[in-house]
């Protein structure tokens, strides 16, 4: 059972109906300008609001609330290990932007821009939903994901948990190649035009394919992954205003590649692979087989990325940052809220600093939220029937 506040279960689950909560905009304009009293007094700010939302159910944003706002659902996110840097989010306001086409043009740029040289912390906000009414979102789960497909042998081709989404952007028209890592299309729903597929440019698809280290072989697994890892699902909710198209980007973490996505059994796999390419024991668990294919693949992320220059993550030297930025919180008085089971790296664990402790469970706003329908589209690719 999920708790209120924690693992996608916020305190009161989104009226798409309902007005701006005055008090929940109120929360938020005191704690954004007495972080950055920069802004000036909040009274004459908190009096603009509370009229536009007597006038019209919502109110806007400025840039820099905006902004800020977007700073402190990063800073609340209770999955992330990689907070420290919260500041540094780069925030592009694309509050205008309506049509598909326009929307799908600064989603490219968003790509490029945090995939430049270094990769950098991106968020683009598209316009807030308007009480009551239909709003655009992207289906995807991430910007750039791979296909799944089933082979003529029935075996599974790419990334396995895609395959339903694949199927249905299929019905839509879209013809992948058939092969391990196909860029799926986006699909860009407004409420003008329903929803539009795009096909992402090569340019807005940073690539790395996997060597390792010591084995010259594993190069011949044709393995790639993508540079930026952009979230492109989730609402942001800022001041009780929601924005459900904000996609947003960190860095990759090595274990979210190496021990999830091409580890995983209902994704690409890949242990038993590695493991046969080794010469390991697979006859029974106890030879530690599995582990011994994790590390080396692991070790095969790690290098690929910094021999292209793309920045990356260890578990390890991230767990000792988190801890940091758990310092730097007390010291400015503040909890941290954090999902132990997504801090902890999903291998070597144990050895780990973020491992032997606990966390606060708490729903801190502003935030990010996954939605059960936007986890539905991304999932199966198809419309669910709002209840509400």
């Amino acid at each position: 059972m999920n708790v209120p506040g924690y693992r996608d279960t916020p305190i009161e689950p989104w009226d798409r109906t309902a007005p701006a909560d005055p008090g929940e905009a109120e929360d938020f304009l005191r704690q954004c300008y007495t972080e950055n009293q920069r802004l000036g007094p909040v009274e004459p700010r908190l009096a603009i609001v509370r009229a536009q939302i007597a006038a019209t159910g919502t109110y806007v944003h400025t840039t820099e609330e905006l902004a800020y706002g977007a700073k402190l659902a990063w800073r609340n996110a209770s999955r992330c290990i990689g907070r420290l840097y919260w500041r540094s989010l780069v925030v592009l306001d694309r509050r205008r932007a309506r049509t598909a086409d326009e929307i799908f043009s600064l989603l490219v740029n968003h790509l490029q821009t945090a995939g430049s040289n270094q990769i950098r912390p991106v968020i683009s906000v598209f316009a807030p939903a308007q009480p009551g009414q239909p709003y655009a979102r992207v289906w995807n789960e991430q910007l750039i994901r791979y296909a799944g497909y089933r082979g003529a042998d029935g075996c599974p081709v790419g990334d396995v948990r895609q395959e339903q989404f694949t199927a249905a952007m299929q019905g839509f028209g879209w013809r992948g190649k058939g092969e391990q890592f196909d860029v799926l299309p986006l699909a860009i729903e407004t409420p003008a035009e329903g929803v539009r597929l795009y096909e992402l440019p090569e340019r807005a698809v940073r690539e790395v394919p996997l060597t390792h280290p010591e084995y010259a072989w594993f190069a011949e697994l044709g393995l790639r992954w993508h540079a930026v890892p952009a979230i492109a699902n989730m609402r942001l909710t800022v001041g009780g205003v929601h924005y459900p198209l904000a996609p947003f980007n960190g860095w990759y973490l090595g274990t979210e590649i190496g021990a999830r996505n091409l580890a995983d059994a209902d994704r690409y796999d890949m242990l038993p692979t590695v493991a046969a390419r080794l010469g390991l024991d697979t006859s029974r668990e106890s030879t530690l087989w599995r582990d011994r294919a994790l590390v080396e693949l692991n070790r095969a992320v790690l290098h690929s990325f910094e021999q292209a220059g793309i920045k990356m993550s260890d578990h390890h030297t991230e767990s000792q940052r988190f801890l940091k930025h758990l310092a730097n919180e007390e010291k400015a008085g503040r909890s941290v809220p954090a999902d132990w089971t997504w801090i902890v790296p999903p291998m070597s664990g144990g050895i780990t600093p973020v491992f032997h402790r606990y966390y606060d469970e708490a729903d801190l706003r502003p935030a990010f939220y996954l939605d059960d329908e936007a986890a539905a589209l991304a999932r199966e690719g198809c419309p669910v029937r709002r209840t509400h």
